[in-house]
């Protein structure tokens, strides 16, 4: 279908603001031009109970926790941010992880990890493990059911949030009962034809794509290991999944792949594609109304799952 008239205008005011590809700016303009994110949402709904906790040895690393209102224990949403693995953090969420708090009545687990290109490969995806075993063992004490986890993430955080479920398979625990995933980065070498299709002009250019990949592996071999490259790993045993992918993005192709794998391993999968949208608008709310049907089929999953 044709572009949705919301996203045109949204492309359009930022190019006459001059917005250049993120490979273009820089890592710190890049940070702040995704964190700016935050200004196309819709006010945030009223939330009582959100708490900061760090985990792990590394002080800087923390969860931003939001328990709903009523009587718990609650499901758990385990939530990864994406960003290129550079960008992106707890603050440009918060809207949209208030939203999925609220209406899927389930405590959300908002983390961080570190970023690119301070810290390379495989930081980030240690990090996210870390934290979801973090999550395991301490959500109780914030009125979640550690036996109802379930990991979401958007983007480069799709592509951290599997790796941890697939590791957290492999290792035996923690449990995971549902995995959600938004637009994701699959491999960061995929040769498809969206990648080609919607190289330019859609929010996420594909060379913008390759920087990012560029900040986080040190070497050939990274882009290879099945931690970063998911397509690579056995995928048999993974909980129920949802792929959600959008129209005009360059790792439409790919995400949709990753749902076909998933299926033939013997995963129960639900594959969205949201027609008519670009990449990154879960974040996008206000500005793009539509966003709201990536939100309704994340909601859906989760209350199944749970």
């Amino acid at each position: 279908m044709p572009l949705d008239p919301d996203v045109a205008a949204l492309i359009d005011g930022l190019a006459r603001q001059g917005f250049q590809s993120f490979e273009k700016i820089g890592v710190e303009a890049t940070r702040q031009a995704v964190d700016s994110f935050a200004g196309l949402q819709k006010p945030k709904r009223g939330f009582s109970h959100v708490t900061d906790v760090s985990y792990g040895p590394d002080p800087g690393q923390r969860t931003r926790i939001y328990v709903p209102p009523g009587p718990g224990p609650f499901p758990v949403v385990f939530y990864v941010h994406g960003g290129g693995f550079v960008a992106g953090g707890l603050d440009v969420v918060d809207e949209p992880v208030r939203a999925l708090a609220l209406d899927a009545g389930a405590v959300v687990v908002s983390v961080t990890y570190r970023r690119a290109p301070e810290s390379r490969f495989p930081a980030a995806h240690d990090d996210v493990f870390a934290a979801l075993r973090w999550t395991a063992k301490e959500i109780s004490a914030h009125d979640g059911d550690p036996e109802r986890i379930a990991v979401m993430g958007d983007s480069a955080g799709g592509n951290l949030a599997a790796a941890a479920v697939i590791r957290a398979r492999d290792e035996g625990e923690p449990p995971v009962r549902g995995l959600v995933l938004l637009y994701p980065l699959v491999n960061p070498v995929a040769d498809t034809g969206s990648r080609r299709e919607f190289a330019e002009g859609y929010l996420i250019h594909l060379e913008a794509l390759k920087w990012f990949g560029g900040q986080y592996v040190t070497g050939p071999e990274d882009v290879t290991d099945p931690r970063l490259a998911l397509d690579r790993n056995d995928l048999s045993g993974l909980p129920p999944t949802l792929v959600v992918t959008t129209e005009f993005d360059t790792l439409r192709d790919e995400g949709e792949a990753f749902a076909e794998a998933l299926r033939a391993a013997g995963v129960p999968v639900t594959a969205t594609r949201v027609d008519g949208l670009t990449h990154a608008l879960y974040w996008a709310s206000g500005a793009v109304p539509r966003s709201a049907e990536i939100h309704e089929a994340a909601v859906s999953h989760l209350r199944t799952v749970f």
